[in-house]
C-alpha cells in the first residue's frame, strides 16, 4: 500500500505541470478506476449487496475521493510532490483527534499518542522550516490538509458502516458516486489543450494502479487493523514519493523536509507500539511445518 499510496505524487505532479487542470485530474483518474471496478463487481455478482448503502457509499465517496482528490492535486499547483506526500502523513493525528469524538477503540494513548505527536512535530518542522512566508505554498500545504482530513474521516465511516461487503462493489460504487460529484467542476475547468502523452499515462496509472488497485487491497487493510493503524501508511509513503521526487523531477527537499520525514518515521514505529501486529508474531512463532502449509493454501 505504501508503493502503491507513494507513486500518485509524482504522476499528479506530472498531469498539473503539464497543465491539466486539477478537477479533471481528479476526475479522469476516478472515472477510470470506477469503471474497472464496477466492471468486476459486477462480473462477480456482488452488486446487490449494497442495498441499503446508499448514503453510507456517498459519504465514504466525499470524504475519502471527492475532497482528497482534487484537494491534493491542487496543492501540487503550489509544492512539491516530495512535500505534498509528506504532509499527508498527518492523516493518523486527524484520526486520533475524530476518534475523540467518533470512534473509542481507535483512541491514542500512551506509547501511539506520543508516536503521533512526534509524526505531527515533524509536520510542524516541514512546514515551519521549508514553507514559512510562501504565501502560494502556504495554500498548497492548506489544500493538501484538507486532503488528510478526508483520509482519516473516510477510513472510520467505512469500518463501521460498509465492512463485509465486497471491496469491488463498495469501492467501485464509492468511484462513481465521486465521479458524478467531480464532473460539474471538471466540465468548469477542462485543459485548454490535448494532454501529452506524458499526462495520459500518469492519469492512467493513476486510475488504474493507484485508484482501482489500490482500493481493493486498502478496503482489505482496513477491515483487518483498524484505521488507526492502516493510516501508518501514510508515514511510510513519503520515503517513495521523496524518491521519486528526487530521482525522476530533480525535486531537492530542504531541510525542514529532512527533518520532517525523519521525525515521521519515528512516529510511525511509535504509533504501531513498536513491534509487529500480534498476529505476525504468533505466526513467527508457529513450527515451521505449519508456515509450510500456510504458505501452500495462500500463494
Amino acid at each position: 500500500m505504501s508503493a502503491l499510496w507513494g507513486i500518485p505524487y509524482l504522476f499528479i505532479k506530472v498531469a498539473v505541470d503539464d497543465g491539466v487542470p486539477p478537477a479533471f485530474v481528479a476526475w479522469a483518474r476516478v472515472v477510470l478506476a470506477a469503471v474497472v471496478l464496477l466492471l468486476l463487481a459486477w462480473q462477480a455478482g456482488s452488486l446487490r449487496s449494497l442495498r441499503g448503502k446508499g448514503r453510507w457509499l456517498a459519504a465514504y465517496a466525499v470524504l475519502e475521493i471527492s475532497i482528497p482528490f482534487p484537494m491534493i492535486a491542487v496543492g501540487e499547483q503550489h509544492v512539491a510532490s516530495s512535500l505534498a506526500a509528506i504532509i499527508i502523513a498527518s492523516v493518523p493525528l486527524f484520526i486520533a483527534l475524530l476518534a475523540i469524538r467518533f470512534d473509542q477503540s481507535e483512541r491514542a494513548t500512551g506509547r501511539r499518542l506520543v508516536g503521533l505527536l512526534i509524526g505531527l512535530g515533524g509536520v510542524v518542522a516541514l512546514v515551519g522550516i521549508d514553507v514559512a512566508g510562501r504565501a502560494d505554498e502556504l495554500f498548497g500545504v492548506g489544500a493538501i490538509l484538507l486532503a488528510a482530513l478526508g483520509y482519516a474521516a473516510g477510513p472510520m465511516v467505512f469500518r463501521r458502516t460498509l465492512g463485509g461487503i465486497d471491496s469491488r462493489a463498495t469501492m467501485g460504487a464509492s468511484l462513481a458516486i465521486a465521479a458524478v460529484l467531480l464532473t460539474p467542476f471538471a466540465l468548469l475547468d477542462p485543459p485548454t489543450e490535448v494532454p501529452s502523452g506524458d499526462a495520459v499515462v500518469a492519469m492512467v496509472v493513476l486510475g488504474i494502479f493507484c485508484t482501482a488497485i489500490a482500493f481493493v487491497i486498502f478496503s482489505v487493510l482496513l477491515m483487518e487493523v483498524g484505521a488507526g493503524r492502516a493510516a501508518v501508511i501514510t508515514y511510510i509513503n513519503p520515503v517513495v514519493a521523496v524518491g521519486l521526487g528526487v530521482a525522476i523531477l530533480g525535486e531537492r527537499p530542504g531541510a525542514g523536509a529532512i527533518a520532517g520525514l525523519l521525525l515521521i518515521l519515528a512516529g510511525s514505529w511509535l504509533s504501531t507500539d513498536g513491534r509487529l501486529p500480534p498476529r505476525l508474531v504468533a505466526r513467527r512463532r508457529e513450527p515451521s511445518h505449519t508456515h509450510g502449509a500456510a504458505a501452500a493454501e495462500h500463494p
